[in-house]
């Protein structure tokens, strides 16, 4: 029986908006655990926790591997897990992880124009404006300040922008997966690569790695929450969403890793939050669409 157009749009819009609020923590949880693990053993644990969250779930649900999908799977999971994760748990240990949270939405930059190339949707101005808030809005949230230019500041700013250009690219690549495989199948996929990836540094670095329970419960908590359960959840909205309308939690992120900051670690809140705020929600609403006044939709009405 098909839904009414308002209410499933309305419907991924708040599944995006709940997404948002777990990965944004998971920049706080980062910047706790990389200095402590080492980026290589944090990127590798959290990806085989993950990893095993998703296996469990495809025994329950009787999916099979993807297997003959492997070169294509063995793909999306260096783009979309591998080298972000590494990346970004390496950043961590230089910059703050609102500055990480920043970086990261030029994912959404570099996806709009990797889907308009892949014809998996198209470029406008509006999505345009809505790129543009949205910097101008975690800017403001994230209130940057003088930043003693080091080599290593720079480097890491760097790891943070090729890991958004990794998942911007990724996505539309992703919707084209769906076509061909459920996205249980394409999370437990990808995440399974990316282990085996990063298995080999995650050993050599093991040594040094200091496992705290405060540091393997954020492993706990990123493998089985913000990484499987929510890619999963991600790769379900995907089905009925365009690519860059899926990226758009990315412009939420910021508002939510200030938030969490601020609740448990104490981290001031920017001037700015309230006015860069507003901007971020404008420009998550330019960018998907989403529009509670009116009825025009871009969601593909069908079931997962």
């Amino acid at each position: 029986m098909p839904h009414n157009g308002l209410q499933v749009k309305t419907k991924y819009f708040a599944q995006l908006l709940a997404l948002s609020a777990l990965w944004g923590a998971s920049f706080t949880l980062i910047r706790i655990a990389s200095p402590l693990l080492g980026p290589n053993v944090l990127a590798a644990l959290r990806i085989g926790v993950a990893t095993l969250t998703l296996a469990v779930l495809m025994r329950v649900m009787r999916h099979s591997w993807p297997l003959n999908h492997w070169r294509e799977i063995a793909l999306l999971g260096t783009l979309s897990v591998a080298f972000p994760f590494l990346l970004f748990a390496w950043a961590a240990l230089e910059l703050p992880s609102g500055y990480s949270a920043l970086l990261n939405t030029t994912a959404v930059v570099f996806g709009i124009f990797a889907a308009a190339w892949l014809k998996e949707d198209t470029l406008t101005l509006r999505k345009l404006i809505g790129c543009i808030c949205g910097f101008a809005g975690v800017a403001l949230i994230v209130g940057l300040g003088p930043v003693k230019l080091t080599l290593q500041v720079v480097l890491a700013a760097l790891a943070c922008v090729v890991a958004s250009a990794c998942y911007g690219i990724s996505t539309p690549l992703m919707k084209r997966a769906i076509g061909r495989m459920k996205p249980l199948q394409i999370a437990a996929g990808i995440h399974g690569v990316a282990t085996l990836l990063l298995l080999p540094g995650a050993i050599w670095s093991w040594p040094q790695a200091q496992f705290t329970p405060g540091a393997l419960a954020v492993v706990a908590v990123m493998g089985v929450v913000t990484s499987g359960l929510a890619y999963w959840l991600h790769l379900r909205i995907l089905v009925h969403v365009s690519p860059v309308a899926a990226m758009s939690p990315t412009f939420l992120i910021p508002v939510f890793g200030v938030s969490w900051g601020h609740l448990f670690l104490g981290e001031q809140l920017s001037s700015g939050i309230y006015l860069g705020g507003a901007l971020v929600l404008l420009a998550s609403a330019l960018v998907t669409g989403f529009n509670p006044w009116r009825q025009a939709l871009d969601v593909v009405d069908a079931e997962p």
